[in-house]
């Protein structure tokens, strides 16, 4: 719901730092890399209780995803690119809702509801850009959620910078973290029929 608005206001931040790290040593999927590291130890750090780590390491994480596409695009951007750093995102997703939920401990239960709804939406989301290329249709509801990506990308209430800041709420409330993963768990679930049902309409 946010990420137009996000990303109008951090492109160009972005894209500065990006040119900052333009040097032979580092390269987008590097910067992949780490960014999967990173959020792997931040899932650690959640899983042991060492909130404040997890949540500096997760925003860390997510900031090394935000500069590998701009340094892609500034080297000139490929398929493997993308397609390693949206399985990227999968992993280190999964990975800390798994991390919070054996770090607050109790019933895992809304955590797994969680996991359940990014499978839907990311099967839903992933399966339309997929076929929609296929067919030579850059099916979007706003060109902008899909400017500057891999992928045709369809926007829905929940994206990528409402989970940066739930996962980073989970770090900073643990004592509500399965509440929150209740409310999450819902709201990835409308983006997910949402997603469902208007690309099945858009590929009609």
């Amino acid at each position: 719901m946010l990420d137009v608005q996000a990303r109008a206001a951090l492109t160009g931040p972005l894209e500065r730092a990006a040119a900052g790290l333009d040097r032979p040593g580092v390269t987008p999927n590097r910067l992949t890399a780490a960014g999967v590291v990173l959020g792997l130890a931040g899932a650690g750090c959640a899983a042991t209780g060492w909130w404040a780590a997890a949540a500096v390491l997760w925003l860390l994480s997510r900031l090394a995803d935000g500069l590998d596409g701009p340094l892609a695009r500034r080297r000139g951007a490929d398929g493997a690119g993308g397609f390693l750093d949206i399985t990227a995102d999968f992993l280190v997703y999964g990975a800390f809702v798994v991390g919070v939920a054996v770090g607050v401990g109790g019933s895992a239960l809304p955590f797994l509801v969680v996991l359940l709804a990014y499978y839907v939406n990311g099967t839903a989301f992933l399966a339309f850009s997929s076929i929609a290329e296929r067919a030579g249709r850059r099916e979007v509801e706003d060109d902008r959620l899909s400017r500057g990506r891999s992928l045709n990308f369809l926007g829905g209430l929940t994206e990528g910078t409402e989970t940066i800041a739930v996962h980073t709420l989970w770090c900073l409330l643990p004592g509500i973290a399965h509440t929150v993963a209740w409310v999450w768990a819902g709201a990835v679930g409308v983006t997910a029929v949402h997603r469902v049902v208007t690309g099945y309409r858009r590929l009609r």
